[in-house]
């Protein structure tokens, strides 16, 4: 027989399973959905019969039946260290657990992150992840009315979803602070200038914030310099480029995240710029690249794993019936490394 023409193999329905399993179609899927009232003798049985035939549940007929067992998780981008950490602690909290977590890149602009989110809802997915999402309060709200939702490095506390926050006027702080006591006064900050720039609930408008009032409560509110760009690589790089075509350089630049350091890195680098001889330099997120000997990145760590392990609980407790909302900020911390020192002196000769 030509093998062209062979049927497709069958796929394997509940039925064969609880045929194989010598129990009833009722049970099997009792099992399935993890029903009350079912022995653990008959959930090992049913289970090795899954197991054995590759059985694989059809999602769409889930749905029908109340329930997917997929979590979406939207983020702006796939390209961060930050965003790989925060998604390993979501994992760390969902693998042993029936649900299946689906990501979903959703840029930088409100229309995409729009269309990204409605797809999820569209596809019935149990529980949503928002990490740091446009909009307004009350489109998150709506979302939030029809699926379980978790917003993730979003400001501003709800009463019909939750939040995972870092304290990032906290964490500004930190940055600005550890420049100062090095005896720095001209210290810049790159701001990611992409998305919504009147949302004050992001974080870099927090962080600005945390970075201007520091400034300005240490007697150096003529001296803040804001530097417009993205929290990327090309935004890094760009920020640097900047700088570098200025008369005179920054003894210190906070550089909001720190993907955006690492490209300024590349740049300062290949001007022959000395980290920290010529510009002290500070990151955020307490990346892994930042922790690597080579790079030794100063960095405000806000613990993206734990942002994740709370906002996969959270969600699993919501998508189980709670109500009402819970809102969680972790505390960061400085991590002092290579890159920050006392500044150069005014003749630019290094300390």
């Amino acid at each position: 027989m030509n093998p062209t023409l062979t049927s497709p193999p069958r796929r394997v329905t509940i039925v064969d399973v609880a045929r194989h399993a010598g129990v009833s179609v009722a049970s099997a899927s009792k099992v399935l959905r993890d029903a009350y009232g079912v022995s653990e003798e008959m959930k090992e049985r049913v289970r090795a019969s899954m197991a054995t035939l590759n059985y694989r549940p059809n999602a769409a007929a889930r749905g029908l039946r109340g329930k997917t067992f997929t979590l979406g998780v939207s983020v702006p981008d796939i390209d961060n260290e930050f965003v790989s950490a925060l998604v390993e602690g979501i994992l760390s909290v969902t693998e042993p657990t029936e649900y299946e977590v689906l990501i979903g890149p959703a840029g930088n602009a409100s229309s995409s992150q729009a269309k990204v989110i409605d797809a999820m809802v569209d596809r019935q997915m149990d529980g949503l992840i928002l990490f740091s999402p446009y909009g307004s309060a009350d489109r998150i709200a709506e979302i939030a009315g029809s699926t379980p939702t978790v917003v993730v490095s979003r400001h501003g506390a709800s009463r019909v979803y939750d939040t995972v926050v870092g304290d990032d006027m906290l964490g500004a702080r930190l940055a600005v602070q550890h420049l100062i006591d090095q005896g720095h006064e001209r210290i810049a900050y790159v701001t990611h200038s992409d998305g919504d720039q009147t949302d004050p609930h992001s974080p870099q408008r927090v962080r600005e914030r945390g970075y201007r009032e520091a400034m300005s409560l240490l007697g150096l509110e003529a001296r803040i310099d804001v530097v417009p760009s993205t929290w990327s690589r090309t935004g890094g790089t760009q920020a640097a480029r900047t700088l570098l075509a200025r008369d005179e350089l920054p003894t210190a630049v906070f550089a909001g995240a720190d993907v955006a350091a690492f490209g300024m890195m590349n740049v300062f680098g290949e001007h022959g710029t000395r980290l920290p001889a010529d510009v002290s330099l500070v990151g955020y997120d307490n990346t892994s690249v930042a922790q690597l000997r080579p790079v030794s990145l100063t960095s405000v760590d806000q613990d993206a794993s734990s942002l994740g392990e709370h906002a996969a609980q959270l969600l699993l407790e919501r998508i189980d019936g709670r109500s009402e909302a819970r809102h969680v900020v972790i505390t960061p911390r400085l991590e002092v490394r290579a890159t920050t020192g006392e500044p150069r002196r005014t003749d630019g000769a290094a300390d």
